[in-house]
């Protein structure tokens, strides 16, 4: 092999690109009835999701394996050739298998088949060769195969492991909507580092509470509840009602609407100008959640409601920056 120098690293890397897009692409009209059937062996499995691949389609397969179990489907990757000398005992009959070979004839997982057969564990086969040996002896195939690999000399498993980890990706969000799990349940297997963080911290340990929280009563005169949004630098203050309840808030965008009508700042009652349609948390509410709404309806507020309808504090924006969730 010798070097030889090119100019074109980028026009082969947009060719890699277009071509693994475009095998991806086609899978889209690969899924029907296998897949349906896949997935609800999956769902019925009683035990764990074995995931086994020889090579590059082992490497995509440990992925996979990790894939699923993060997303409520309990699975591990186990090697092929060390099941055949010993690791088969990690496998039984209340067990699912997903299979890759971009060929189907991987000896080191063929051999295991009737092994699989013998337990009764239905084998989900991903490979590149619905006459396969593998494919054949599956209880569902998923076709993951391409025209042509992006390597030009048609040999390393490139679109084809690609291919293989994009169906493994859709059969794990198929079995998470499925299974309605939630951002809780990811939280619960993410804990560690900024991802745990950003999940895992609920609205009440990050949102302002007692004297910090701006309040008015709805008689308040708009003069006066200007001096409880520049004290308390929320940029808003919650307006309640004669029994203490949110009645609504007042924001400095409401603020900005309120100088173009030329009111009298002394005598206006903060109860003429609030806002009446609040965006609330609950104190539970995780809070990645927050900023969702927060983002969506645009604001940077949110006023925190207790079960009971009781306001508990506000949890802002800069709370959520300071706590590394946005």
């Amino acid at each position: 092999m010798t070097d030889k120098p090119s100019s074109n690293f980028s026009s082969s890397a947009m060719r890699t690109i277009t071509m693994e897009a475009e095998a991806v692409s086609a899978l889209t009209g690969r899924i029907g009835a296998d897949f349906e059937r896949a997935c609800q062996l999956l769902l019925a499995c009683r035990g764990r999701v074995i995931v086994t691949g020889m090579g590059k389609s082992g490497h995509i397969g440990c992925k996979i394996a990790a894939t699923l179990a993060s997303t409520g489907t309990p699975a591990f990757f186990v090697h092929p050739g060390e099941a055949s000398h010993g690791d088969m005992g990690m496998i039984t009959r209340e067990d699912a298998i997903i299979a890759l070979s971009n060929s189907g004839e991987v000896a080191e997982v063929v051999t295991l088949l009737p092994l699989l057969k013998r337990l009764g564990s239905p084998v989900i086969a991903l490979t590149g060769n619905p006459h396969s040996t593998l494919a054949l002896a599956a209880d569902a195939h998923l076709n993951t195969g391409v025209e042509t690999e992006a390597c030009p000399l048609d040999l390393a498993p490139t679109s084809s492991t690609t291919t293989a980890l994009v169906m493994g990706d859709a059969l794990a969000i198929a079995l998470l909507e499925q299974r309605g799990f939630t951002a809780e349940d990811f939280a619960f297997s993410h804990p560690g580092g900024t991802l745990g963080k950003k999940l895992l911290l609920k609205v009440q340990d990050v949102m302002q509470t007692g004297d910090s929280v701006p309040s008015v009563d709805a008689a308040t005169p708009l003069s006066q509840a200007l001096l409880e949004i520049s004290n308390k630098g929320l940029g808003m203050t919650t307006v309640t009602n004669a029994d203490g309840r949110l009645a609504g808030i007042f924001t400095d965008g409401d603020l900005r609407r309120t100088l173009d009508q030329q009111i009298d700042i002394n005598n206006t009652p903060i109860a003429s100008l609030m806002s009446t349609s609040t965006k609330t948390a609950n104190p539970q509410m995780l809070a990645a959640e927050a900023l969702r709404i927060m983002e969506e309806h645009e604001i940077t507020s949110l006023v925190v409601l207790d079960d009971s309808g009781e306001t508990r504090g506000i949890i802002h924006l800069m709370h959520l920056l300071h706590a590394g969730i946005a």
